[in-house]
């Protein structure tokens, strides 16, 4: 086998959190075909535990501690030097270190890179064939939150949109092809970085079917308890708004109608916001939990009332492989090619998704199972990982992709 560099921003394990598992996906099959050698950061203690698991998959591996304090207080210094906060944030000698030596040691002469601020560790080396996954136009998101937060957090957002945006863009004229989760993102990275629209494709995240599937799991709600759930980080401020919106403007009026409705919010490191939801009537957040399969499989509906969103939803295809009726907003549903209707249920502003979510549940089981069981077929059919990542060995091994638009073509989904 040839040797591969793979960087990644957080340890990709364990593979049910939300934010890891296309990371964790990636790096088992690129270990199907390389001898892996990876650098990553681990930002939670308990990620510790899990670190034999991921060396176990790969030849060599370099595990960063990174404190999300100390990285915060070191990302202020980009200021001075008119550069993105998240270069800094992940900003580390000894982990540059480790690749320069691995790099020499083994000869490497392919680099994946996931997440932006990754890439930095991959500039010394630009006589390798690199390859990033952005996953999602990070610099937009950052643009969105801007528009959304009070100065001076405005402010701060602001600028880091501005400043990612040209990194981004710096990454991707260097690298020989820019990937992202969505044929959708992939065509707003074209238009804000148009010289490297070439070299810019996607490739969609896939669903472990076998494990989020319809199965026999005990019921975590009170008998009688109508649960709508929300699965996601709840430190994550696009979670964090979506449960806030959906808590103050829809929740109330379907209570109203049903009292017996609960809005279950089920996820790790809930904010201060997300507990303080708990507070009213009809809500509980019950931070990490052993399973989130089980909540899932005996809610009455799932939601995901996203107001801002980047790529494939992981939580909605999770729900839909799951046989669970999902309730989506459309921002939730970009990059998942579903039949509204047939498949899922969406719904925009606050009484289209009163509207929506009353219909659903006022009408007959049936109709949800019917939902559900097109909802899986649908997943089962078209996200598997197997098919989603098929195409990545060629783009590695492509080396005319940086002089014609071959990743365009190699990564739109099928």
């Amino acid at each position: 086998m040839e040797d591969l560099l793979l960087l990644v921003h957080r340890m990709p394990y364990p593979p049910n959190k939300g934010d890891k598992i296309r990371s964790w996906h990636l790096l088992k099959h690129l270990a199907q075909h390389y001898r892996v050698h990876l650098a990553t950061f681990v930002d939670d203690p308990d990620d510790w535990q899990h670190v034999p698991a991921v060396q176990a998959v790969c030849a060599t591996s370099h595990f960063a501690k990174l404190s999300p304090r100390a990285a915060r207080v070191r990302s202020l210094g980009a200021v001075l030097r008119n550069r993105s906060l998240s270069y800094d944030y992940y900003r580390d000698a000894g982990l540059q270190g480790w690749v320069n030596q691995a790099m020499q040691q083994h000869g490497i002469n392919r680099i994946v890179v996931f997440s932006s601020p990754m890439a930095q560790f991959a500039e010394a080396w630009p006589q390798a064939r690199r390859i990033i996954d952005f996953c999602d136009v990070d610099s937009d998101k950052w643009r969105q939150y801007a528009e959304r937060k009070a100065w001076p957090a405005s402010l701060v957002f602001g600028y880091e949109a501005s400043r990612l945006l040209r990194y981004e863009r710096q990454v991707a004229a260097s690298f020989d092809a820019s990937l992202f989760v969505s044929e959708p993102e992939a065509a707003l990275f074209r238009r804000l970085a148009p010289e490297s629209a070439a070299r810019t494709g996607s490739f969609s995240n896939g669903v472990d079917t076998a494990f989020f599937s319809p199965g026999s799991f005990a019921n975590p709600y009170a008998p009688g308890e109508k649960a709508l759930v929300f699965c996601g980080a709840m430190d994550y401020w696009p979670n964090i708004d979506a449960v806030q919106w959906f808590a103050a403007d829809v929740l109330p009026a379907l209570r109203e109608r049903d009292p017996s409705l609960r809005f279950v919010i089920v996820g790790a490191r809930p904010s201060a916001e997300v507990q303080a939801l708990s507070a009213q009537p009809g809500i509980t957040v019950t931070g990490t939990v052993p399973d989130v399969r089980a909540y899932v499989a005996h809610a009455a509906l799932s939601v995901a009332p996203l107001r801002i969103a980047r790529g494939i939803q992981n939580k909605v295809l999770e729900a839909m492989a799951m046989a669970k009726a999902v309730l989506v907003t459309p921002q939730a549903l970009e990059g998942i090619d579903a039949e509204v209707g047939r498949e899922l249920l969406l719904a925009q502003d606050a009484p289209q998704w009163i509207a929506a979510a009353s219909a659903a549940l006022a009408g007959p089981p049936t109709a949800l199972e019917a939902l559900g069981a097109a909802a899986r077929a649908r997943v089962v059919a078209d996200y598997s990982w197997d098919a989603r990542l098929a195409p990545l060995d060629r783009m590695i091994e492509t080396p005319a992709a940086r002089d014609v638009g071959a990743a365009t073509a190699l990564w739109t989904p099928a």
